[in-house]
């Protein structure tokens, strides 16, 4: 692969403040040494709870560890109770912003042209948005494929087509699993969506990887068939972060 394998850490609403601090400590420390990201094989970033992101930058100031924002909202200004924009966000020094997760999909209704409009307003503030997309039910990778392509195109029309963007494929009867989704199921999704994004021309620097239940050892088991991994839960310890970076190395 031309670009560095990106490595993703969605805290979603797990932990505290303290803990989120000493987690991220702990990841700086971790990413600090480890050979994979000081040789920029690897691409590093957390989206901690939105009130950590103040100090969690502070925290990877200066690193190459990005960081950014779980949600945004889709106007850049005006009278919106309760949400953060995408402007302000990157003045922060936020450089990544996730939309489309099922979780916000499920619980609060959000539909692929709130979707595409949060994805218009990350990249038109130079935030590069991650998409969640992903099949809910257990589908053929062909199918599955179908799917997070159809929902990409709607997405996507909402931009100018040009910036790049990062896809999480998840699926969700994967997500929260014990296991992820099979290593050839997964190559063989991702792979469709990269030749789907590539020919509708926003390929060259945007970059699919895989979320639902990743862990350790499934990086190695993708053998570079995924640009990298979304993580959750079991990022929750520093360790296992290491763990996925020497996979980077193998």
């Amino acid at each position: 692969m031309s670009q560095p394998t990106l490595i993703g850490i969605s805290l979603k609403m797990y932990f505290g403040y303290q803990r989120t601090l000493r987690w991220s400590e702990a990841v700086a420390t971790v990413a600090a040494s480890h050979p994979a990201v000081i040789s920029g094989a690897a691409e590093l970033f957390v989206l901690p709870t939105a009130p950590a992101l103040a100090p969690v930058l502070d925290i990877f100031a200066g690193s190459p560890v990005g960081v950014g924002a779980q949600d945004l909202f889709w106007e850049p200004t005006g009278a919106f109770t309760g949400e953060v924009s995408a402007p302000f966000l990157a003045e922060m020094g936020c450089r990544y912003a996730e939309v489309g997760h099922a979780e916000r999909r499920r619980i609060f209704g959000e539909s692929l042209e709130v979707i595409g409009a949060k994805t218009a307003a990350a990249t038109g503030a130079g935030l590069l948005p991650v998409i969640c997309v992903g099949e809910i039910d257990r589908l053929p990778a062909p199918a599955a494929a179908q799917q997070c392509l159809a929902e990409l195109t709607t997405i996507l029309a909402r931009t100018d087509g040009t910036a790049p963007v990062v896809v999480a494929y998840e699926p969700v009867w994967a997500i929260g699993a014990a296991e992820p989704a099979g290593p050839e199921h997964i190559s063989a999704v991702c792979s469709a969506i990269s030749e789907g994004l590539a020919a509708a021309g926003a390929g060259s620097r945007s970059r699919v990887i895989y979320g639902g239940s990743a862990q350790p050892g499934l990086l190695t088991a993708l053998d570079g068939t995924v640009d990298g991994l979304f993580l959750g839960r079991f990022a929750h310890d520093p360790v296992a972060v290491g763990q996925i970076l020497d996979e980077v190395t193998r």
